[in-house]
Order: structure tokens, then sequence, then C-alpha cells
């Protein structure tokens, strides 16, 4: 495959809302600009599944770990089909990876998918930019630009509407043993390989699915996946999971967690700069025990509903992470429990989840 490092001279400007700009070079991708939501990962490893994580949609993310790239991208870690970001930000990009799995280099994989890439900019100093004013919406483009024109192009865009971008268009079932429905948001291709190797057979039903057409397969349970934007927005699929909590088991990991919040009565608001990354501490209240998690959420529960208890926190802003019914068999957590990229501490949910399909409490 051609290189394609011909771009990393150029020079590419990121402009934001509140009327900072970061000047870098280019590499991946730069014939055309993009907007999106700029956000930032603080993972050391795991581009890759951060590129490919269908959360991430509509989103242009930083990196602030300062070497992106050494270890190169193969065709095994992918967590959906295609890289889902808008734009791809890093210190520096290593040019020439090295490592058994390596198929190819990132700089060539965001070319292949059209992804805006930039580099050699002061990631530190960007990084505290979006956690003094929150996460804010910006242009990543290789001309320049004059502060009307900045504003005309990020006022009208939002980040609504997403899900239907990365939901299934379509039913489809894998695995096999419990007979498990899955309502896919943007589900990480590791959730599924999580629960397939717990002995499930998976029918993945779009974000717009009926609870007749759910209820149809006769499922043991229900699993909410994860997926990108406000959980508010998704007013069609509320009524949906409204309907399945009095018929069926539910379980739900990060969005699927706030459509849970949301159906029961409870909130979800708007983290100033999110969580994002795999070094994430959260505290089961159950075990009395801190676990490393992987996460990526910008949405957080509020005013949890009555009859839930907490069951996991995070350590760093004290934030609901987990949460189960007092007595129905509806439990969910907020981060990401298989991980990929991450610690695979929290691999014990997935037979949290499976007893809970099985109409069972889980352990304290």
């Amino acid at each position: 495959m051609k290189n394609h490092f011909v771009q990393n001279g150029k020079t590419v400007r990121l402009y934001l809302e509140n009327g900072a700009v970061f000047q870098g070079r280019g590499f991946g991708y730069i014939e055309e600009e993009v907007i999106g939501e700029v956000v930032f990962n603080t993972g050391m490893t795991g581009y890759q599944e951060v590129l490919t994580d269908p959360s991430y949609f509509g989103q242009i993310v930083l990196m602030t770990y300062p070497l992106i790239g050494n270890y190169g991208i193969n065709l095994e870690d992918d967590q959906s089909l295609y890289p889902k970001v808008r734009g791809f930000i890093v210190k520096e990009l290593c040019e020439y990876p090295n490592n058994f799995r390596y198929e190819m280099n990132l700089n060539d994989y965001l070319y292949v998918h059209k992804i805006f890439g930039m580099q050699d900019l002061d990631t530190r100093y960007l990084t505290k930019t979006i956690r003094d004013h929150g996460v804010m919406k910006g242009i990543l483009t290789a001309r320049t630009m004059e502060k009307e024109e900045i504003k005309q192009c990020l006022t009208p865009y939002h980040n609504k509407d997403v899900v239907k971008h990365v939901s299934t268009q379509k039913v489809y079932s894998i695995g096999e043993g419990r007979n498990i429905a899955v309502m896919d948001f943007g589900i990480k291709q590791n959730i599924l390989d999580a629960f397939i190797k717990k002995g499930c057979r998976l029918t993945v039903f779009p974000y717009n699915a009926t609870a007749k057409d759910i209820l149809a397969i006769e499922p043991e349970g229900v699993l909410l996946s994860n997926g990108p934007g406000d959980p508010n927005d998704l007013e069609e699929s509320l009524a949906t999971v409204k309907e399945l909590i009095d018929k069926k088991p539910v379980v739900g990991i990060c969005l699927g967690h706030q459509l849970l919040t949301l159906a029961m009565g409870g909130e979800c608001i708007k983290l100033a700069y999110g969580h994002r990354g795999s070094n994430h501490p959260v505290k089961d209240l159950r075990k009395d025990r801190v676990y490393i998690t992987s996460q990526n959420h910008g949405f957080v529960t509020t005013n949890l509903p009555k009859e839930f208890e907490i069951t996991h926190i995070n350590m760093n802003d004290g934030s609901v992470e987990g949460m189960k019914h007092k007595s129905k068999p509806i439990f969910s957590v907020q981060y990401h429990p298989e991980a990929c990229p991450g610690p695979g501490d929290s691999e014990y949910i997935f037979e949290e989840m499976i007893a809970t399909f099985k109409g069972g409490v889980q352990n304290a």
C-alpha cells in the first residue's frame, strides 16, 4: 500500500467555538474539513478500539497520551466495521510502528477511511482548555478561516439523531446458548463477544425495534447496548424500554444504563467533559472493592429512580456508575466491563447480567 506521509508537513488548524485556535500538521485524510464535538481520551493504548467505537460517532477525539501509533493497526481489534470518529488528534504520530500483530500504520488506516488527523500541537493545553470550558464543537481544516465563517459553520452543527447511523439495519443472530435479545444503539464488538463466550445466543435488533418485535423471539432477557449521543433524544427507544421492563429482565451498558434511568423515572445530565479512557477507578459498593475501568460517556445518571439502589460509584467525581432495581431483575452499569481498550477487571459484570436474566439477584 502506498504511504501518504506527504501530508504530514501540511499545516492544519483546529478552530474551537470559544475562539481558540490550535495549529499543527495533518495526517490521514485532510482533503475535506470536518466538524465535530471535541473530546479527550486518557488511555495510553487502544487507539484502534477508540477509533472504531460507535459511541464516538460524530466526535473529534484527542488522545492525551503523547505518542500514538507505535504498534500500528491490525485487522482483529476493530469494535465495528469501520472508524466512527470525525477526526483524530495526537501529539506525535509514530510513522514506523513495530509489533508482531502490525498490518497497517495509523496514517494509512485513517487515509483509507477518510479520517482527518492532526499532530504536532500542544495536546496538554488543548486538554486543559476542554477541562476548563467543557466539551466544545470544533472544525479541523487545512485552510485559514475567519471568525464569522467559523461561527456560521459551528452554530447549526449538532450531534443528535446519531444512533440511527450506528445501529444495525436488520435483525441478526449470533452465538449459541441462552436466548438473549439485544437492542443495538451502537454496540461494540467485544460486548457481543463477551456474552457469546458466556454461552449466549444473541438476537440483535435495530434501535427502533418495537417491544412486540423483541418479545416475539421469547428472550430470557434484554440487553440495552452502548451508543453515542444524548439518551434524552431517543424517545422511540425509551417507549420500547418502558414496555420491556415490565415483561422481561433487562440489563444495560453505558447508553443502555442511561435509557434505563430515564425509563424508570430518573434523569440524565451532560457532563462538562465526560469520562473517556481506560483508567477510571470505580467502586463496587457491594464488594467494597475498587476496579479500574474503561469508560466512554458524556452523560451521567442523576436523581436515581426511587426503586433503584446504587451499586457502583466513580471514585473521581462520585457519579453513578451502576444501579439495580430493588425487586425486579433490572441491572446496569455506566462504564464498559468489556474493556477493549482497557483492563479486564470488570468481566464479572457479565456473570451478574446473566444472573439477572435468570431472575437472580446480583451478588453482594
